[in-house]
């Protein structure tokens, strides 16, 4: 039986129902976890430190595959575990820029996949939130030192995004949960008039810590991920994660059927979504204007 390895920077208790659109994928391909295909699960638990240590030991199981499919610090320790073993990444920013693969059409090497624009739809999701907080001229960003990159990407898109807005931006920081605690503490001397929290897996697993420090605080929050608006966010726009890890079980499964990385393009998912929490505006006493309730995905009533 064929093995899998799955290289993931969070926990399986925060990512279950991404890993049924990876297992989805898979089963397009014909594969069903168990019967033809067995999956070795390597976990970073949010100490991106750990994952080449992790990455190695897939590559000593000699695993047929190595799926990366959290952002860009898996596929890097991935990459950097193995030149042979096919790699199937899924990044939010430029692959090429990462030096991932030679080009999208021809990725050349190892590793091929998906990207996926989050980080560069931080304009567009600034927007979304200047118009359903109008009044707002201060807004806190929320970004993670410790996934440079990411953070790096989304600053850049930010910040002239912010100015052309009228918008003042303060950068805050946070690589761990005492520091989401200690950011949103500023917030009762700084009072900002909205967040935006970045895109970053260690965030996505602190969701519900982040979304109860905003309604606390009562602030009005952007995310990048529908797990937030979910989870009682007031809205988020972004990529459907659960459609992309999906592309990435079906490129795995490809490759293990002996299709090569280098003939498989990377993907670039344009299945993005708007999602309010009608619920969370109301008690923010916020008015949705008519038009983002007609472009959002979804209303949570």
């Amino acid at each position: 039986m064929p093995v899998v390895g799955f290289l993931h920077p969070a926990s399986a208790d925060t990512s279950a129902d991404r890993l049924r659109g990876f297992r989805q994928g898979l089963k397009e391909t014909g594969f069903v976890e168990g019967e033809n295909v067995a999956i070795e699960y390597r976990w970073a638990d949010n100490q991106l430190d750990r994952l080449p240590a992790l990455a190695t030991e897939l590559v000593r199981r000699q695993v047929a595959v190595i799926a990366a499919p959290a952002g860009t610090p898996p596929a890097l320790a991935a990459k950097a575990a193995s030149t042979t073993i096919p790699i199937v990444f899924l990044v939010a920013e430029d692959p090429v820029r990462l030096g991932l693969v030679a080009s999208l059409a021809g990725p050349g090497g190892n590793l091929t996949g998906i990207n996926f624009f989050n980080a560069e739809l931080s304009a567009k999701r600034l927007e979304l939130l200047h118009t359903l907080v109008p009044g707002a001229t201060r807004v806190a960003a929320l970004v993670n030192p410790a996934n440079a990159t990411t953070t790096e990407t989304t600053l850049r898109d930010l910040e002239p995004a912010a100015r052309a807005m009228g918008l003042q931006i303060k950068v805050l920081n946070a690589s761990t949960s005492p520091e989401i605690d200690t950011a949103f503490a500023t917030f009762v001397r700084e009072r900002p008039d909205a967040v935006f929290v970045g895109l970053d897996q260690f965030f996505a697993s602190r969701r519900v810590q982040l979304v109860h420090l905003a309604s606390c605080h009562a602030v009005p929050a952007t995310y990048a991920l529908r797990d937030f608006a979910e989870a009682g966010g007031l809205m988020s726009y972004g990529t459907n994660l659960v459609d992309a890890y999906r592309q990435v079980g079906v490129y795995t499964g490809r490759i293990v059927k002996g299709a090569k990385p280098t003939d498989l393009p990377v993907v670039q998912s344009s299945k993005f979504e708007l999602v309010i929490n009608h619920q969370i505006a109301r008690m923010l006493g916020l008015t949705v204007p008519d038009k983002l309730l007609v472009a959002a995905d979804e209303v949570i009533e």
